[in-house]
């Protein structure tokens, strides 16, 4: 049985393009795996809190040591990451803001990543001292942007801090390699033209054909 753990990022909730791809994933997989488990995190409605110093001392501080203060600090974290760890697809649904992730994409990273949990950090790697403890999930994101030209080789690729910051931080999700990560975006929103609904349609498109691929190797 497989474990999808559905995000959704965007702010909007009937207009979110992010949300219609993630749902139309959800629902073409179910159609194929009806068995398998959706687990469901809105941080688009509900952004867990920003990291504070605080928070930051409460998971430094080893577990024995935390008062009950600390621990029920790291609450939420713990169960986020609990989430995490259970997941075999991680579904992440997000629109591009201000070219690059919103608030509360960026705030349920930084509670995930985390010391002991996601990641352990030892100065004899060298260099290369975090290693990531979760492994062999797969990632599949899915983005909107109001503009066009994001991909690799793309007029506006140097723009792109959404796919990039989530790539880079997958590896401490439990994301092995490229070869698991999967992207289908939705372009031209801002344009509202004939390109921006060929783009709806493809991506639509897409997730059926990527669902279709991962029901066979998962």
């Amino acid at each position: 049985m497989t474990t999808i753990l559905k995000l959704n990022a965007s702010a909007r909730s009937e207009r979110s393009l992010t949300r219609r791809l993630s749902s139309h994933f959800v629902q073409n997989w179910l159609k194929r795996r009806p068995e398998d488990v959706v687990v469901e995190r809105d941080v688009g409605r509900e952004p867990p809190p920003p990291v504070t110093e605080e928070w930051i001392a409460c998971a430094f501080t080893p577990p024995a040591d935390r008062s009950v203060e600390q621990a029920n600090m790291l609450t939420l974290s713990d169960a986020l990451i609990a989430e995490l760890a259970a997941a075999d697809i991680i579904l992440l649904g997000t629109p591009m803001y201000n070219y690059g992730m919103p608030s509360s994409l960026k705030a349920w990273f930084d509670q995930v990543i985390r010391l002991n949990k996601t990641f352990s950090f030892d100065l004899d790697r060298g260099d290369f001292p975090l290693e990531p403890i979760l492994s062999d999930k797969t990632l599949v994101i899915l983005t909107s942007s109001g503009e066009f030209g994001f991909e690799t080789g793309g007029v506006r690729e140097h723009m792109n801090h959404l796919v990039p910051h989530i790539k880079t931080c997958s590896f401490y999700l439990g994301v092995n390699g490229d070869d698991d990560i999967h992207h289908i975006g939705i372009e031209y929103q801002e344009f509202g033209d004939d390109r921006h609904r060929r783009s709806i349609d493809e991506a639509l498109g897409g997730v059926v054909t990527l669902v279709e691929k991962l029901v066979k190797t998962l």
